[in-house]
């Protein structure tokens, strides 16, 4: 059997030219299709494994966080029990010294109110006593005390200092001339008559002399002559008693509460 070598040639080209077609119109485009839909694999791949890496170094962050949070939950927890124990603490103090302070004003108060109270009734003691003494000279006035209270008077003016009696001298000449002794009774002529020479020897011989009751001068003998006097008497010796009295508690009373607030500050 002959062959046809034209005929062998054209089936070989057209072989070659099937083989191109193909390549041309179907292989290449279904390998490019499978490419490119390897790499889309690929890189949906790639994604996702980018993705559970970032989900995984979430989880990991996350997991870390939760435990610092928990780690910081203790010591949020820790410092707010040491916060509220101070608190507490601070609190206790301020109503303890509160306290404190309240207590020291009551005692202070209360030391305060015995003092005055004991001081009130010293003062009426002493008050009192003054009082029963002026009462007793009052009843006593009329009796021959009166006379040695005038004599008492009478020495007292014979002893005056240079100045005084200048002064009294000076008054007589001057002005009217006239002596007004006050007594709270009427006294007995032996006592007036020594009172009398006393005034005359001691001041002017030129003066008149004239002799009043006074109910006020309680046991004393009081010498006026113009703007000037001279006195003596028993209520005024009370009255300094008194004063004195007065200053002597007020004395005791800051003693007592300077004391107080010594021993406070001890305390």
């Amino acid at each position: 059997m002959q062959l046809d070598w034209l005929t062998v040639s054209a089936q070989i080209v057209n072989f070659l030219v099937l083989v191109w077609l193909l390549q041309r119109f179907l292989y290449r485009p279904i390998t490019n299709a499978m490419r490119r839909r390897e790499e889309r694999v690929e890189a949906r791949l790639s994604e996702a494994k980018a993705t559970r890496a970032q989900a995984e170094d979430a989880a990991r962050q996350l997991a870390q966080e939760q435990a610092g949070l928990e780690e910081r939950q203790d010591e949020i927890l820790e410092a707010a029990r040491e916060e509220a124990k101070a608190l507490r603490q601070r609190l206790e103090d301020e109503v303890r010294d509160e306290m404190e302070a309240r207590r020291e004003v009551w005692r202070q108060n209360l030391a305060e109110e015995r003092a005055e109270l004991v001081a009130s009734l010293q003062r009426q003691a002493g008050h009192q006593v003054l009082r029963v003494v002026e009462r007793v000279l009052a009843d006593y006035a009329g009796t021959d005390l009166a006379g040695r209270v005038v004599e008492h008077f009478t020495e007292r003016l014979e002893a005056l200092d240079k100045e005084t009696r200048d002064k009294l001298a000076e008054a007589a000449r001057t002005q009217d001339r006239t002596a007004l002794v006050q007594t709270s009774t009427v006294i007995e002529s032996a006592a007036r008559a020594r009172l009398t020479r006393a005034i005359h020897e001691t001041l002017s011989t030129d003066i008149e002399v004239d002799y009043h009751e006074d109910p006020r001068m309680i046991f004393g003998v009081r010498l006026t002559i113009g703007d000037h006097f001279l006195e003596w008497s028993a209520v005024r010796y009370l009255d300094r008693l008194e004063a004195e009295f007065g200053e002597i508690i007020e004395t005791a009373s800051l003693a007592r509460g300077r004391g107080g607030q010594g021993e406070r500050a001890t305390t």
